[in-house]
C-alpha cells in the first residue's frame, strides 16, 4: 500500500458532498462506523494524514477526504460521520445515510470494534440494505485478544456475504490486507450480500412497493431499502431523495398508489408506523445477535479487569471529581511551568525581527507614522499574540489529546452527565467545555457532537464561561502577583495551578447556573438521552497525538487569532499615538469609561484593555501596561515584581485583582469565537445573545462583589 501527497485535483459533484479527485479514474470509498471504533485511525492510517477537510453543505458536521493507492487502484477516502444507526435520528445519521445512498462511491468500508461486534453489526446490516459493495473492517483485534475475545472472520464473511478483514489500525497491522480486499471488490463487485428478512407482513408490503419504485427510479437506489423507509414515513429521507431525483417521489401516481396499497396491507395486520419501526429494528438486532453469537467466542467475558478497576476510581461519584480536578491541575501546572521559557524565546526572536524591520525602514527613510503603524502596531501585536499564545497551546492541546487518546475524556462526560441533565442539557456538553479550555472557538465547533439543536445552542452560548488559553496569561499573572507571590519556583507554580483550577471550577459552576436559567427561559425543553460508549483504555500514540494536536488544533486556532490580531495592532497604535487636544484617543477613552469601570471594581484602563482585547485576550495585560506607562506601543516589563509595583501605583488593590479575574472569566467571547458562533448558528441572533449574556452576567457579578467587598472594608 502506497500513501501519497495531494498533487492536483479535479472535482466531481454529487448531491451531498463535493468529492476532490486527483484524476477521473480515482475510486471513491466511504468509511463508516460507530463512534469510538477507530474509524479515524483507519482513515489516517490509509491516507497517511494527507487529507482535505471541510463541512457538509448546509450542515455543521465536518468531513474529511484523503488519498491512498493500492496495488491496482488510486482511492479517494471519505470519512463520514460516526453513527450507531442510519435511521435518521440525528444530523450525523442523516448525513451518513444520504452519502451511502446518494454519494458517488464505489465501495463502503464499515469499521467495527472487535470487542463489541454485535452492536456494530447493526450498522453493517443497515449499510448492506443500501449498497452491496461493502467491506467489513474489524478493528481493535489486539483489544479483543486482551479481553479473551476471538472472531472467526472467515465465518463472519460467509454469514454477511461480503469480505471481512481483521486489523489493528493503531499499530498499522492489516491495512495492506484491507486494501487488497478493496481492490478485489472494485474489480469484482459484490452482487448478493446478506439480505435481512422481515416478518411476512412486511415482506409482502415490500413486494407491493418495490416494483413500482424500480420502474420509476431504476436501480440507482436500493428499492427494497427505500420501500422500508417510505413505509416508515421517514420525512428526512423523502426530502433528501426528492432533492436527489429533482422531483417529488410521493407525487408520482404509480408510487403513491403502491404506497397506499402497502400501507393498507400493513393496517390489515394491525401494524402502524411505530410498530413497523419497532419490528424492523428488532429484526436487525436479532440478526446481528445470531451472527455475532456464531462467529465470536469469549473466554473472558466483559470488561478487562484493569479497565474495571480503573473505572471504579475514575467514574465513581466519590473519586471521579477529585481525580478530574487533580488531572486538570496537573495539566495547568505543566502548561504554566513549560510555557514560560519558550514564550520568552519566541518573544526575543520576534523582537529581534522587529529591530531588523526598524533598520530596514530607517534605511529607506520611511516616515515615522508608517514605521509605527506597521512595525510597532501590526507586527508587534501579532508577534506578542504568537509568543504568548503558541507555547501554552502547544503544551495544553497535546496533553488534552493524550487524555482523549487514552480514553479518559469520555469518562469526563460520563461523570458530568447527571449535573448537565439536571440543567436540562446534554452530558456531551462536558466534552465541549474541555475543548473550550484550549480555545472557545474549538469548543464551539465541538458542539456539533450534540444532536439536539436546543442543547447545542445551550452549549454554544455557555462555552465562554470556561476560560480559554488566551485568558490564562491574565489570570495567571494576577494570581501570581496578588495571591501567590512573585518569588517563582516550583511551589509557587503549583499554587498558581491550583488557584487557576479553582477559577475553572467557578467557571463550570457559572456554566451550570446559566445553562439551567436558559433552559427555563428562552431555551426551554426536556433533556435528550444519548448513548455514551466508554472506550477501552489505550496506550496513547505520542507521535500522532503531537502531530494531530499541533496541526489540527494549535496552528488552526493560532492562525485565526493572528488574522484578527494584526488589524487590532494597527488600531491600538493609532489610539495610543493620535492626539486630540492634550491627550491621546486612548486616554480620552479610559477617562470616559472610568466612572462606570469603578462601579464594577475596575478602572477605565482595565475596561478599555478588555474592549481592545476583543480580537485576542492575550493582549489585555500588555495594553494595561502600555496605557499606564504611556509608551505608545505594547510594552513588556522585566518581571512580575515590576508589574505588581506598577499596578499598585495605579490604584490596584485585592478588590481590583479579584474583580479583574472575575471579569476576565465571565466577559464576552473573543471575536474569533463570535465569528465561529455566527458560522455555526447561521445567524446574528444567537451570536448577539452569546455576546450580551456573558457581558451582562460579568458586569453584574463584578458589581455585586465590589459592592459587598467595599462595605466589608
Amino acid at each position: 500500500m502506497k500513501r501519497l501527497n495531494v498533487t492536483s485535483e479535479s472535482q466531481i459533484v454529487d448531491t451531498s458532498l463535493t468529492i476532490h479527485k486527483r484524476q477521473p479514474s480515482d475510486k471513491v470509498v466511504a468509511i463508516a462506523g460507530n463512534p469510538n471504533v477507530g474509524k479515524s485511525t483507519v482513515f489516517n492510517g490509509l491516507t497517511g494524514l494527507h487529507q482535505h477537510t471541510g463541512n457538509w453543505p448546509g450542515k455543521t458536521v465536518a468531513s474529511a477526504q484523503g488519498y491512498c493507492s493500492s496495488k491496482k487502484y488510486d482511492y479517494v477516502l471519505v470519512d463520514i460521520p460516526g453513527t450507531y444507526s442510519l435511521m435518521s435520528h440525528s444530523t450525523e445519521e442523516e448525513i451518513a445515510r444520504d452519502f451511502l445512498c446518494f454519494g458517488a462511491h464505489d465501495c463502503v468500508i464499515v469499521v467495527c470494534d472487535a470487542t463489541c461486534l454485535e452492536r456494530n453489526l447493526n450498522l453493517v446490516l443497515q449499510t448492506l440494505e443500501i449498497t452491496s459493495n461493502v467491506l467489513v473492517c474489524v478493528n481493535l483485534m489486539d483489544e479483543a485478544n486482551r479481553k479473551g475475545i476471538s472472531i472467526d472472520t472467515k465465518q463472519l464473511s460467509s454469514k454477511l456475504g461480503v469480505p471481512v478483514v481483521g486489523i489493528t489500525a493503531r499499530q498499522q497491522q492489516g491495512l495492506d490486507a484491507l486494501t487488497d480486499e478493496l481492490d478485489t471488490i472494485i474489480q469484482n463487485p459484490i452482487s448478493k450480500p446478506l439480505e435481512v428478512r422481515y416478518p411476512k407482513s412486511i415482506e409482502t408490503a415490500i413486494s407491493i412497493l418495490a416494483p413500482a419504485l424500480e420502474s420509476q427510479i431504476g436501480d440507482t437506489i436500493s428499492c427494497r431499502w427505500l420501500s422500508l423507509r417510505l413505509l416508515e414515513c421517514d420525512t428526512s429521507l423523502i426530502h433528501s431523495i426528492n432533492a436527489y431525483l429533482g422531483w417529488d417521489i410521493l407525487s408520482n401516481e404509480l408510487i403513491s398508489v403502491a404506497l397506499e396499497d402497502a400501507n393498507a396491507l400493513l393496517l390489515s395486520y394491525q401494524i402502524d408506523t411505530e410498530q413497523l419501526q419497532d419490528m424492523i429494528v428488532s429484526q436487525l438486532i436479532q440478526t446481528a445477535e445470531v451472527i455475532a453469537t456464531t462467529t465470536t467466542q469469549e473466554s473472558n467475558r466483559g470488561y478487562a479487569p484493569f479497565d474495571r478497576k480503573l473505572d471504579r476510581i475514575l467514574t465513581s461519584k466519590w473519586t471521579g471529581y477529585p481525580v478530574l480536578l487533580l488531572l486538570l491541575s496537573m495539566v495547568f501546572w505543566l502548561t504554566i511551568a513549560g510555557a514560560n521559557i519558550p514564550s520568552q524565546m519566541l518573544a526575543d526572536a520576534f523582537f529581534w525581527g522587529q529591530d531588523r524591520l526598524t533598520e530596514l525602514f530607517v534605511y529607506f527613510n520611511a516616515p515615522d507614522w508608517l514605521h509605527g503603524a506597521l512595525v510597532l502596531g501590526v507586527y508587534r501585536v501579532s508577534a506578542w499574540v504568537i509568543s504568548v499564545m503558541l507555547p501554552p497551546m502547544a503544551i495544553f492541546f497535546p496533553l488534552f489529546t493524550l487524555l482523549e487518546d487514552a480514553g479518559y475524556l469520555p469518562r469526563v462526560a460520563y461523570i458530568l452527565d447527571k449535573p448537565f441533565q439536571s440543567c436540562h442539557a446534554c452530558g456531551k456538553q462536558a466534552l465541549t467545555m474541555c475543548m473550550g479550555l484550549g480555545c472557545n472557538a474549538a469548543g464551539i465547533i465541538g458542539c456539533r457532537i450534540i444532536d439536539s439543536p436546543r442543547e447545542r445552542l445551550l452549549a454554544i452560548i455557555t462555552n465562554n464561561f470556561v476560560p480559554c488559553n488566551g485568558r490564562f496569561p491574565t489570570l495567571i499573572a494576577i494570581i501570581t502577583m496578588f495571591f501567590v507571590g512573585t518569588g517563582g519556583g516550583m511551589i509557587n507554580t503549583l499554587q498558581s495551578a491550583l488557584l487557576l483550577t479553582g477559577v475553572i471550577v467557578l467557571g463550570v459552576g457559572i456554566t451550570f447556573a446559566v445553562t439551567k436559567l436558559l433552559s427555563a427561559t428562552i431555551l426551554k425543553g426536556v433533556p435528550s438521552s444519548f448513548t455514551l460508549e466508554l472506550p477501552p483504555y489505550r496506550r496513547p500514540q505520542l507521535g500522532k497525538v503531537i502531530v494531530r494536536s499541533i496541526f489540527d488544533r494549535t496552528l488552526f486556532v493560532l492562525g485565526r487569532a493572528v488574522v484578527v490580531a494584526a488589524p487590532t495592532g494597527l488600531v491600538i497604535w493609532a489610539m495610543a499615538n493620535i492626539t486630540i487636544g492634550d491627550a491621546t484617543i486612548l486616554i480620552h477613552c479610559t477617562q470616559f469609561l472610568d466612572p462606570f469601570a469603578q462601579l464594577i471594581g475596575l478602572d477605565g484602563v482595565i475596561l478599555l484593555a478588555f474592549i481592545i482585547g476583543l480580537p485576542a485576550n492575550e493582549i489585555v495585560i500588555p495594553v494595561v501596561i502600555m496605557t499606564y506607562l504611556s509608551t505608545g506601543m505594547l510594552t513588556e516589563l522585566d518581571s512580575l515584581v515590576d508589574m505588581h509595583t506598577l499596578f499598585v501605583a495605579n490604584g490596584w488593590t485585592w478588590i481590583t485583582a479579584i474583580s479583574t479575574m472575575l471579569f476576565c472569566l465571565i466577559h464576552w467571547p473573543c471575536s474569533t469565537a463570535l465569528l465561529t458562533i455566527q458560522k455555526e448558528t447561521g445567524g446574528l441572533k444567537w451570536t448577539a445573545l452569546s455576546f450580551l449574556i456573558p457581558t451582562g452576567i460579568g458586569i453584574t457579578v463584578c458589581f455585586i462583589f465590589t459592592s459587598i467587598a467595599r462595605l466589608l472594608i
